[in-house]
């Protein structure tokens, strides 16, 4: 990552003194960064970066400030105002700013918090999205969040709220019955919740769900199993945060496009998942 591959010839944008710029980073793998994101990284003098950033992504920025204002659910964190108010204190003192959030910042990653309160305070700003691990995470295990013969919808949650607890404001029964996937962040730690909630709605307990932990990164995790066996699955897995849980039909076909398995030599487990009795290009 310490090499500088050139960018293309493009009309670049300067990140100037005084400025913050708000950057998503991705899921996880570095090379999924956008050009936008690495023009930044390459400007910062300071760059704010949170828990789910990988490191190896800060030696895009050697001559930058590194800061880790990470919060993690459960452990000792920073508290979003001091957050705020830093980067506010960052740029008034000519700062080239650069925050820098694990997936994208304005999806459950308190980007749209933190933008408000620079623009409240005269900060100029410029949002740089990144790829969500809600969806590139679950490329990366083979489960494609949309498809044709699975989905006309899919519902992004979070599985908890800013006191920590499952969010109170989550109509269930719509969820269950409006969207055919569901895709929940930071859910492990209500996860019994949040499938009881699901069961009780309606959801049956053989619908399958993936759990993806650590995504798109070398030490990625995937479980498959189901809403009536997650939680003792997850125990018996032992699996740990970060993660993304997938509820839905769609989790069947990564027995069929698990490309990593596949570049690793494991043969596809099922070419028909869905059941659905035709070649794919006739769907």
């Amino acid at each position: 990552m310490s090499d500088m591959i050139p960018l293309p010839s493009h009309k670049w944008p300067t990140l100037e003194p005084g400025w913050v710029w708000l950057c998503g980073a991705g899921p996880g793998d570095p090379g999924l960064l956008t050009l936008h994101a690495a023009n930044a990284l390459r400007q910062a003098d300071v760059v704010i970066y949170d828990a789910l950033v990988q490191e190896q992504i800060l030696d895009w920025a050697p001559q930058a400030e590194h800061i880790y204002a990470g919060k993690r659910g459960g452990k000792p964190s920073a508290k979003q105002r001091d957050i705020s108010l830093r980067l506010v204190d960052l740029a008034r003192a000519g700062k080239r700013v650069l925050r820098l959030k694990g997936g994208d910042p304005f999806v459950f990653g308190r980007g749209g918090e933190e933008a408000q309160t620079l623009v409240q305070h005269g900060i100029p700003i410029r949002i740089i999205p990144g790829i969500s691990a809600g969806i590139g995470g679950l490329a990366y295990a083979g489960i494609p969040v949309t498809h044709r013969d699975v989905n006309q919808s899919v519902t992004f949650v979070t599985g908890h709220d800013q006191s920590g607890n499952t969010p109170g404001s989550l109509d269930w029964v719509s969820i269950s019955k409006g969207s055919q996937v569901i895709v929940i962040y930071m859910g492990m730690k209500h996860i019994a919740q949040i499938t009881g909630h699901l069961i009780a709605a309606g959801r049956s307990i053989h619908e399958p769900v993936a759990v993806v932990t650590t995504a798109t990164t070398d030490d990625q995790k995937v479980l498959e199993t189901t809403l009536g066996t997650i939680v003792d699955d997850i125990a018996k897995a032992a699996l740990e945060p970060p993660a993304i849980i997938c509820v839905g039909q769609s989790v069947l076909m990564r027995q069929v496009l698990d490309w990593q398995g596949m570049a690793a030599g494991q043969a596809p487990r099922n070419l028909d998942p869905l059941e659905r009795g035709r070649p794919a290009e006739t769907a």
